[in-house]
């Protein structure tokens, strides 16, 4: 007796699918391997902390762990219209959510503009040029949320990124 579903199966659409999965994961390896290398001689380059390089590998590891499980729902024959219905949806949600969040995405998205732009590393002494509050310190830890700076007075203040990428930052030499 013949099963129903294996009969409805073709062997060499099964075969190429398996084949393009293969292929898919070696590229997402390669991916993440290239990342891996440029954003560790990246930061090094830049003198950035092993934190900080971990952070942002992590960041790009996720982003391209997401495009790889599209591009498999792809090979496997889910219905683009349908996955781009599903995508809309949880991106709809994940927006609301974000919303009331607005700054943890602006302060992970400033963290990684600070890794790859910013002038600035830790150890550096600054100046943040602030009407209010002026302030000169010294970097300790720059996160993926937050920067962490110490005063002379050995006070430390905790930066949100999108704060501190909003100020007017001069380095002392």
């Amino acid at each position: 007796m013949e099963n129903s579903f294996f009969s409805s199966i073709n062997m060499e659409d099964c075969l190429l699918q398996i084949i393009s999965t293969v292929i898919a994961i070696l590229l997402l390896w390669m991916f993440k391997y290239l990342a891996h290398k440029l954003t560790n001689s990246y930061g090094t380059k830049l003198r950035k902390s092993e934190i900080r390089k971990k952070q942002i590998r992590q960041l790009i590891s996720i982003s391209l762990n997401l495009l790889f499980i599209i591009i498999i729902a792809i090979i496997w024959g889910v219905q683009t219209r349908n996955l781009f219905v599903a995508l809309s949806s949880i991106f709809a949600v994940i927006g609301v959510a974000l919303f009331a969040q607005w700054s943890v995405l602006s302060n992970v998205t400033a963290g990684v503009i600070m890794y790859f732009s910013a002038p600035f590393r830790v150890g550096d002494n600054i100046r943040i040029i602030d009407k209010d509050a002026p302030i000169e310190a010294v970097i300790e830890n720059i996160q993926t949320f937050y920067t962490h700076i110490r005063t002379k007075d050995n006070e430390l203040i905790v930066l949100p990124n999108n704060l501190f990428l909003q100020k007017i930052v001069s380095i002392k030499e």
